[in-house]
Formats: structure tokens, sequence, C-alpha cells
């Protein structure tokens, strides 16, 4: 009879440690799912955050990019304004001294 007492508690512990580790195993189950809810949370922000960052940066870089650009062709454009004008005047003075060549006159005297 102390036999059939001491099976029957030892078995209620048993039935009664397993129905506890059933419900941590839910408790688990339900931690690891909220945990995955709040890491999926933490990577939408952090990937909106990244995106926005990136663009701020694109439209930074771009409007430094054309500021850049307008300022060397305009500092091009005036040097290729300048070197037409030398050129002008050298082609101008070495027809002269030519055509001064040409008529016998002496290249040094102007007319």
């Amino acid at each position: 009879m102390k036999k059939l007492i001491f099976l029957g508690m030892a078995l209620a512990t048993l039935l009664s440690l397993g129905s506890a580790n059933a419900q941590t195993v839910g408790q688990d189950l339900k931690g690891a799912g909220h945990d995955t809810a709040d890491a999926s949370k933490t990577v939408a922000h952090k990937t909106a955050h990244g995106t926005k960052v990136a663009a701020r940066d694109t439209v930074h870089g771009t409007k430094v990019v054309a500021r850049d650009t307008a300022h060397g062709t305009k500092v091009g454009a005036e040097k290729t304004a300048h070197a037409t004008k030398t050129g002008y005047h050298k082609t101008a003075s070495g027809t002269k001294k030519v055509v001064r060549k040409v008529d016998g006159k002496d290249s040094t005297t102007p007319q």
C-alpha cells in the first residue's frame, strides 16, 4: 500500500512537471515570436532611417556637383574667350606683317 501511494505521488509529480515544461515551452515560443517582431520593427526603422540619410546625402552631393560644374563651365568659357581673343589678335598682327612684306613695306611702320 505504501508503494502504491508512493508511486501515485511520483506519477503526479512527473505529470505536473511535464505540464510545467509544456507551459514554459509555450511561453518560450511566444517570447521568440515577440523577439522576432521587435527585430523586424527595428530593421524596418533602421532601413527607413538609412534611406532618408542616403536621399539627403544624394541631394546635397547633386547640389555640390551642380555648383562646381557651373563654376568650372564659367571659368572654362572665360579662358576660351581669352584664348580666342589672343589668337585673333596674333592672327591679325601676323596677317598685317605678311601683307606689308608682300607690298614691300617695312613691317615696323604702321599705316
